[in-house]
């Protein structure tokens, strides 16, 4: 046990106050289910396993195999100066079991994945900090097995409840998108407003006609992730729905278009407007010269006082079981970003257009490992809005509608971001197997993908769980970029995507998929383009569509 430090404590709670104290007497306390001794991470008040609720605390042997490290070299956290390793450890107890912690008392090269690690406790303002640190003479082994993993998820999609599907009742008739760039300084609500009324405009509708909204995350201290949500843009367009709907816990960033689906096939509205505004470039900016103060909440107690502040200190930590496991590499992913940048150049609203090759990627300053700076995208002020319509109107609009084939929302792995799926992004293989359990088209049939890229892996999960290419395969799939081209078997995001384009967190791609549907894709469209797999988000609750041109 060492000194205290400055580190970020945790916020306790009455549920987990035993998990922050126990290191006081050297020893690590895991609460267990008492029904089937099963151990239980994050502290729940039910057993997941055997839906027991008599629970209980053990203390458990400190022993655990490391499965996953990444080398902070981008973030500052408090009182911890980069460079720093957060790695994730699993319980020798109980491998279901991870902790994200940090790796200590060793250096990047002293690390292996599949050696055994001890818990060694630091002191945190009254909490104390269960760290890992590799045993003496470590033994390495195999890193614990996906539960479940992609065969099992697949037959565990649940079926149609019904042959009638409600994507049949819906089409997409209009979009808007308002000016994208870095350090706009605009009010976020006027860039909303833009991108509605070009969506309006586009589908031939008038403001009288919305009956409808729907957005992602909606109101609260979100900072530069929204704009005011739907009483923000209701009260400054007047336009009286029927229904709205404004949440975070829906199917990702884009989830918003799939949950205005629903309500137009019930009858409850004709013309959803749905939108969604990102302003974190102007944001930054306003902090940076102390003119507005960073967004309220507390982090994450499992993951801050780690300095594991960034989706991508988890997923960079994934990406590197996915090289471990299936032998990809760091080039793998660069083809995505060089596929990205090629298309971008071909879309005058993209941020950033110029060349980029591989020599560029791989040289990059590195963010956290295996991530550099062209494996992240591009944080920027901008807003877009896409309008669901009821089937029977969108021919007398302005635009060809596009047509809604299918969607893929359940939710079968877990929701605990270190507790998930090992070697793809959480959130993905259940989405994409309920996709294709709600059409008779594969795969060979989609003609373009607009693939969540927050990270170049989040697309290379998509790719895999989708079925482009065999679950490992990814790397022979994306060699040289070919398959991934404008004329090549997949085309992808074909606008530039997150990573040239700008983060428009999962709406650009939604964007793009209904303008490459039309066949309006000027330069960069795809030939004979007819059906259109677009994805939003990842890690959090996430959704996929299916979409199929009216031509």
């Amino acid at each position: 046990m060492s000194a205290p430090t400055t580190r970020l404590a945790p916020s306790t709670s009455p549920e987990t106050e035993f998990f922050w104290a126990s290191g006081a007497d050297g020893h690590l306390r895991i609460q267990e289910c008492r029904s089937c001794s099963a151990l239980i991470h994050p502290p729940r008040s039910a057993c997941r396993y055997c839906h027991g609720s008599e629970m209980g605390i053990r203390v458990v042997s400190g022993r655990a195999t490391l499965i996953g490290f990444t080398v902070n070299h981008r973030f500052a956290a408090p009182g911890m100066p980069p460079p720093y390793i957060v790695a994730q450890v699993a319980l020798e107890d109980d491998p279901r079991v991870r902790l994200t912690t940090n790796a200590v008392a060793c250096a990047e090269d002293d690390l292996t994945l599949g050696m055994r690690m001890d818990v060694v406790f630091e002191e945190a303002d009254g909490v104390w900090l269960p760290l890992f640190r590799p045993a003496e003479a470590a033994a390495v082994t195999e890193l614990p097995a996906d539960e479940p993993d992609a065969e099992s998820i697949r037959r565990s999609v649940r079926p149609m409840v019904s042959t009638n599907k409600f994507e049949d009742e819906v089409a997409l008739t209009g979009i808007g998108m308002s000016r994208i760039g870095r350090r706009l300084m605009v009010d976020p609500l006027s860039l909303t407003i833009d991108a509605c009324r070009a969506a309006i405009d586009d589908a031939g509708l008038t403001v009288g006609d919305i009956d409808g909204l729907s957005t992602y995350p909606g109101a609260g201290s979100l900072g530069p992730f929204t704009e005011g949500g739907i009483a923000a843009v209701e009260s400054t367009l007047g336009l009286r729905p029927t229904w709205h709907n404004g949440a975070a816990e829906t199917f990702g960033p884009g989830g918003s278009v799939i949950a205005a689906m629903l309500a137009v096939a019930s009858g409850l509205a004709r013309h959803v407007l749905c939108f969604r505004t990102v302003w974190e470039s102007t944001y930054s900016e306003l902090v940076r010269t102390g003119r507005t103060a960073p967004a309220g909440g507390l982090p994450d107690e499992w993951f801050a006082p780690y300095g594991a502040v960034s989706a991508a200190h988890l997923l960079a930590q994934t990406a590197q079981r996915h090289f471990h496991r299936y032998g990809t590499n760091r080039e793998t992913l660069g083809w995505i970003a060089l596929n990205q940048r090629a298309n971008a150049a071909r879309t005058s609203e993209a941020i950033y257009r110029d060349p980029l090759t591989m020599d560029d990627y791989l040289g990059a300053r590195p963010i956290t490992t295996p991530f550099g700076l062209y494996d992240c995208d591009v944080p920027c002020d901008g807003a877009v809005a896409v309008i669901v319509s009821a089937r029977d109107t969108a021919h007398d609009l302005a635009q060809p509608p596009v047509f809604v084939e299918a969607v893929g929302t359940q939710i079968l792995e877990r929701l605990d971001w270190d507790q998930s799926t090992l070697a793809h992004e959480p959130q993905v293989l259940g989405q994409a197997a309920h996709l294709w359990s709600r059409t008779t088209m594969r795969p060979d049939d989609v003609d373009v993908a607009e693939l969540y890229d927050g990270f170049t892996f989040n697309c290379l999960s998509w790719i895999e769980a989708l079925g482009f290419c065999d679950i490992g395969e990814s790397k022979d799939f994306l060699d040289k970029g070919t398959n991934i081209a404008l004329d090549g078997r997949l085309p992808l995001n074909t606008h530039g995507g997150q990573l040239s384009h700008g983060r428009t967190h999962g709406m650009g791609l939604v964007h793009e998929a209904v303008t490459q549907m039309r066949g309006h894709g000027g330069d960069r469209q795809v030939r004979d383009a007819r059906v259109a797999v677009v994805s939003s988000g990842g890690l959090t609750p996430s959704g996929v569509m299916l979409l199929k041109a009216d031509r």
